[in-house]
C-alpha cells in the first residue's frame, strides 16, 4: 500500500489502551503537535488487595505497591518530554481482571472529544485485548464525531506479528472505513523527544526486556499511520 503526505497535526487527541502504548507508538507525532493530549482508557488501579499479576511482577513491583501510581507518574515525565497532557480514565488493565464492555469505554471517551477540536489518533487494535476493546470503542464514537480527522496508528510491539496489521486494515475497509496510507511530518527533534520519553518507562522496559520477550526496539520503527473516514451515522 502507498503513502502520501498529509498535512502536518496541529492538535491531536491520543487515544492510548495503555499507560506507554500511545507514545511507543506515536511519540514523534505527539512531539511534533503545537498541542497534543493523551487520553490513556486502562489507567485505573484494580481494587485493594489484589494479587501482584506475573506482568507486574516482571516489571520489578511488590505486593502492597501503588503500581498504577508509579505507572502514572513514568507516563507523566514521559508526556512532559513531548510538551503533551496526560488524561487517564479509570478502567482497569485486562490482568486484573475487570474489562470493561467497549460501550462503556466509548461512553467515558466522549466527554474528551466533546472538548477536543483536532486530529483523533486511534490505535489499529493489534492482538492485545485491550487493544482491541479501545479500538472498537474509538469506531463507536467515530461517526459522532466526523468533523475530526480520524488517523489510526500501528500498535508498536504488536505490529510485529504477521499479518495482523493487514487484517486490520482489512476489516476497516470492509466495515466503510476507506484507510489510506498517510505520511504525517514531523519535526527534526522529534525522534530523539520521543526516545527520552520512552526512557521514562522504566517499568515496562524491564517486563518487555524479561526472559522469552522480544524487548521494545520496534517502539523505534518508522511511525505508520491510516487516515480513515467514518461512514455517516445510520438515522
Amino acid at each position: 500500500m502507498g503513502s502520501e503526505l498529509a498535512a502536518a497535526a496541529e492538535r491531536v487527541l491520543a487515544i492510548s489502551p495503555h499507560l506507554d502504548d500511545a507514545v511507543l507508538a506515536c511519540g514523534e507525532v505527539l512531539a511534533s503537535a503545537a498541542e497534543a493530549t493523551v487520553v490513556t482508557v486502562f489507567a485505573g488501579r484494580p481494587p485493594p488487595r489484589s494479587a501482584l499479576t506475573s506482568w507486574d511482577a516482571d516489571s520489578g513491583f511488590s505486593i502492597g505497591d501503588d503500581v498504577i501510581g508509579a505507572r502514572r507518574a513514568e507516563d507523566r515525565r514521559a508526556l512532559a518530554c513531548l510538551n503533551a497532557t496526560p488524561l487517564w480514565l479509570e478502567f482497569c488493565d485486562d490482568q486484573y481482571g475487570l474489562s470493561p464492555p467497549v460501550d462503556a469505554i466509548a461512553a467515558d471517551l466522549a466527554p474528551a472529544l466533546t472538548r477536543f477540536r483536532g486530529d483523533v489518533l486511534l490505535p489499529l487494535g493489534l492482538f492485545h485485548a485491550d487493544h482491541r476493546r479501545t479500538h472498537a470503542a474509538g469506531l463507536l464514537l467515530a461517526p459522532r464525531f466526523r468533523d475530526r480527522r480520524w488517523i489510526v496508528y500501528e500498535d508498536a510491539l504488536y505490529r510485529r506479528i504477521d499479518e495482523l496489521r493487514d487484517r486490520a486494515l482489512t476489516a476497516l475497509t470492509d466495515a466503510g472505513y476507506a484507510p489510506r496510507r498517510i505520511d504525517l511530518p514531523t519535526d527534526v527533534d522529534a525522534h530523539e523527544r520521543k526516545r527520552a520519553a520512552v526512557a521514562c518507562y522504566g517499568s515496562q522496559l524491564r517486563a518487555l526486556s524479561a526472559s522469552g520477550r522480544a524487548g521494545h526496539a520496534d517502539a523505534f520503527a518508522p511511525e505508520r499511520y491510516f487516515e480513515i473516514v467514518p461512514p455517516a451515522m445510520s438515522a
